[in-house]
């Protein structure tokens, strides 16, 4: 981690975004990839305090406000990765397989989701179309394929099970959960 305090000046050619009348310091945190550590986690809350409070202001290198992500609390420990297993994370919404973030389009993610919150229930595509994708005017074969995608993309997890001549239901031994907290 580096910090670096660079004093106010002017450069030639540049306009400042509004005057100043009061001195500025600018503080760059260089951070790596992970989990911050508790005091730089700290930091970076004070440092967002002081933003919300009206004291300063919090920019991103591309110069837009950012709100700071709390760091992860040390003493809550995830639970150990079963291979098989999805989780969906509402909150930030992602998916994740055995540890690693599986890259979902938003109509596979929302397709998973819906399935996952309403277990043991069939839905027709035309169900389906019209809840996911908010519309009926489209080929019902649309459901087809993006079914076709999310198990090409979570392969070995029987997720999503083929009611034929009706449409698709959560398989009954799918490993999903769902938190909508994170």
């Amino acid at each position: 981690m580096s910090v670096v305090a660079i004093p106010t000046r002017r450069h030639p050619g540049l306009r400042p975004a509004r005057p100043r009348t009061a001195p500025t310091l600018t503080i760059t945190l260089d951070l790596v990839p992970g989990p911050l550590s508790p005091r730089l986690a700290r930091l970076v809350q004070l440092l967002g305090e002081l933003a919300e409070s009206g004291e300063g202001q919090l920019r991103t290198v591309d110069d837009v406000a950012a709100v700071p992500r709390p760091a992860p609390s040390p003493a809550i420990a995830e639970p150990p990765a079963d291979r098989d297993h999805v989780d969906i994370l509402a909150g930030s919404r992602l998916v994740r397989r055995g540890g690693r973030v599986v890259p979902l389009t938003r109509i596979e993610y929302e397709l998973l989701l819906f399935l996952a919150e309403r277990p043991r229930r069939v839905f027709t595509r035309l169900q389906l179309l019209s809840s996911v994708w908010g519309y009926e005017h489209a080929v019902a074969r649309t459901v087809d394929v993006h079914v076709r995608r999310l198990r090409a993309k979570l392969p070995g997890a029987e997720l999503i099970t083929t009611v034929y001549g009706v449409g698709y239901r959560l398989a009954d031994e799918a490993g999903i959960s769902v938190d909508h907290s994170r």
